[in-house]
């Protein structure tokens, strides 16, 4: 892999066995809004949402992926869809990226309920964190995780992301401010590759 244009090289896209990650589309709008609906009561309680006084604007799925498109040719993120199969599974985030002496940034993701449990999106967070830290040039990663949301919190336990402690009141989530467990990566924990790890961790008898 190499980087085009860009520092991020953006667009991008990623593949390891059935899962894959590539720019979010305006076509994906139907298949987005199908798995948004089916999983709604399982991801709004991990979800960002506006703190008071709370702005009545609602972005459109439209602005939305045009958003991520400028961000992405901007270096300011990687934003994914995720797919499995080919059919769109949710979606990942390498945002807040900071260049100069940082070279840092943070992932957030989320996956349809149905898929969840099938190693999904560990290989995604791991392909993205190798394309990170060996093509982009970044030095850290980290995630940030409510303490109770524990299908998000076996990614990064399964991954191997080491954690660093609890950040209270982080995130404006579901509507309060939320206390978040703070895990983390940088290049020099994983010199033979995430993804690499990843694989050999699941062929372990």
């Amino acid at each position: 892999m190499r980087a085009r244009s860009t520092r991020l090289g953006w667009p991008v896209e990623l593949n390891e066995g059935p899962v894959g990650l590539r720019p979010l589309h305006a076509r994906d709008l139907r298949v987005w809004s199908e798995v948004r609906q089916r999983s709604e009561s399982w991801l709004r309680p991990w979800e960002a949402t506006p703190p008071p006084p709370a702005d009545p604007y609602t972005m459109s799925f439209r602005q939305m992926v045009r958003l991520h498109a400028a961000q992405g040719r901007a270096d300011e993120s990687l934003p994914w869809a995720v797919t499995y199969n080919g059919r769109l599974a949710g979606q990942l985030n390498v945002s807040n990226i900071i260049w100069g002496s940082a070279r840092m940034g943070t992932v957030g993701y989320w996956l349809d309920v149905d898929l969840a449990g099938h190693g999904i999106m560990p290989t995604a967070v791991a392909m993205a964190v190798d394309y990170c830290f060996f093509v982009c040039g970044l030095h850290r990663l980290e995630v940030n995780i409510r303490p109770e949301n524990r299908a998000s919190l076996r990614v990064v336990e399964k991954l191997g992301f080491r954690e660093e402690g609890l950040r209270p009141k982080l995130l404006h989530i579901d509507g309060e401010w939320r206390d978040h467990r703070s895990f983390a990566l940088t290049s020099e924990d994983v010199p033979e590759g995430l993804l690499r790890r990843w694989r050999s961790s699941r062929m372990a008898p």
